[in-house]
């Protein structure tokens, strides 16, 4: 359905629809032009109540999971959402598109065409509206395409095509987010705009890149602060100048489903993704996640960090998630990789992260990879027994002992300092027993 502007449009009545993506188009007649696209998740006032409801290039996956951003191209960006898990207290959703910088480089609206919105249901792959606006805006540099909106308990779009003077800063003004301006910079007021409300986040503005330019850093992320808590946490191990390959295996059992909506996996692969940096030269975390069946994903580094979790795994059809525990086929997996397609007498460190119901055949794994270069360290998350990781420590008939288990009954609650010491904490004996028995 072809809409017009002040139209409005069921989504949800009458329909099966619930996963729906809204995708953004246009093309530049000028050079050098950077577009961005984002959603503001409005209160019944028609606001954003906190930083983190604005979701961008910078901020791209809503606290909840609900609503994710994800630029395709210099001409495309899109916004994945779920209207079922958003939150009561969102009743709208505004779409928007801005010029960066356009007051100061002189660059407005007039000077991009074919701007149009895309509504399609993610599970049928069927376009449900598709909105073309734009061709009466001119001197403005931020539009507001248009708003996803509650009804009686459905949700409707309303295609508005409004234009705004001022860009990411008079938008941001208008849904209620304070922002400060240095030297006319919208970057820097989009770094003020999505602050963390956290201790630990570094308050360094990023610049929005140009078409074709390096993506910056997400400005959400603590990971610079992180770093220097593991670099801490080496000089404390003594293992400053250790180099080390990193990887991550990630449980996605049906027990996991709270925390990856919640966030708390995504978090946690920052958090270990510090670890990383500083262990291995090219900064990356291999990461593998299982449950019955496994998956062994594409690295993350700092520049694909802000929605790899959502991107890689929660919203990846292929991979399997949330049956039943079956750990040996994806540490063997692991094994695979660092034995056979990339062998190499450098260390390697596991994080497991597990929720309980661990099979008992991950000992047998555990004990005949003892005379390779890999220590496993296990991370028992949540109120199970961990029956079979408790017996780690005390497994006989290994060359070496290569695992330990640490339990954290809640991570999320579990500061940095802390985490990085316990899962330091055994490492270091097993590099010296290693190195004793000709292993590395």
């Amino acid at each position: 359905m072809l809409l017009s502007k002040g139209q409005k449009a069921d989504i949800t009545k009458g329909r099966d629809v619930n996963d729906i993506t809204v995708q953004l188009g246009w093309n530049t007649l000028r050079s050098g032009i950077g577009v961005d696209a984002a959603a503001f998740l409005l209160s019944g006032q028609n606001r954003c109540e906190r930083d983190e409801d604005f979701i961008f290039y910078g901020n791209p996956v809503s606290r909840d999971g609900a609503v994710a951003h994800a630029a395709e191209g210099e001409n495309r960006a899109s916004l994945s959402i779920s209207l079922s898990r958003i939150p009561e207290q969102y009743v709208r959703i505004a779409v928007t598109l801005t010029i960066y910088e356009g007051e100061q480089r002189n660059q407005r609206m007039k000077d991009l065409s074919g701007l149009q919105l895309t509504l399609t249901d993610r599970r049928t792959g069927e376009e449900l509206h598709r909105f073309e606006y734009g061709a009466d805006l001119s001197e403005e540099t931020a539009v507001v395409a248009g708003e996803l909106y509650r009804h009686q308990g459905e949700w409707k779009f309303s295609a508005i095509g409004s234009g705004y003077n001022g860009g990411l800063a008079a938008l941001c003004s208008s849904y209620g987010l304070e922002v400060e301006q240095e030297s006319g910079n919208e970057a820097a007021a989009a770094a003020e705009v999505v602050e963390r409300e956290t201790e630990l986040v570094e308050q360094t503005p990023q610049a929005i890149p140009q078409p074709g330019a390096e993506p910056p850093v997400n400005v959400l992320s603590s990971i610079n602060l992180r770093k220097k808590l593991v670099e801490l946490t080496l000089v404390k191990k003594k293992l400053t100048g250790v180099t080390a390959r990193v990887g991550i295996v990630l449980d996605i059992t049906g027990s996991m489903r709270s925390l990856y909506a919640r966030g708390v996996v995504q978090e946690v692969v920052e958090r270990i993704l510090a670890v990383a940096s500083k262990f291995d030269d090219n900064g990356s975390l291999d990461v593998w996640v299982y449950d019955t069946e496994f998956s062994r994903l594409p690295p993350v580094t700092e520049r694909e960090l802000g929605s790899y979790v959502f991107t890689h795994i929660t919203n990846n059809d292929a991979i399997h998630k949330f049956g039943r525990n079956n750990e040996p086929p994806v540490m063997r997996d692991v094994i695979q990789k660092y034995t056979k397609e990339e062998p190499d007498t450098t260390p390697v460190f596991i994080i497991f992260i597990n929720d309980g119901g661990v099979v008992k055949l991950t000992r047998k794994v555990i004990m005949a990879a003892s005379p390779l270069p890999i220590f496993w360290q296990f991370v028992g998350i949540g109120d199970s027994d961990f029956e079979v990781l408790k017996q780690l420590d005390t497994m006989s008939g290994r060359l070496v002992d290569n695992a330990s288990f640490m339990h954290l009954d809640r991570i999320e609650d579990v500061s940095d300092e802390e985490l990085y010491d316990q899962l330091l904490n055994e490492f270091p004996q097993w590099l010296k027993a290693a190195k004793a028995k000709g292993i590395l």
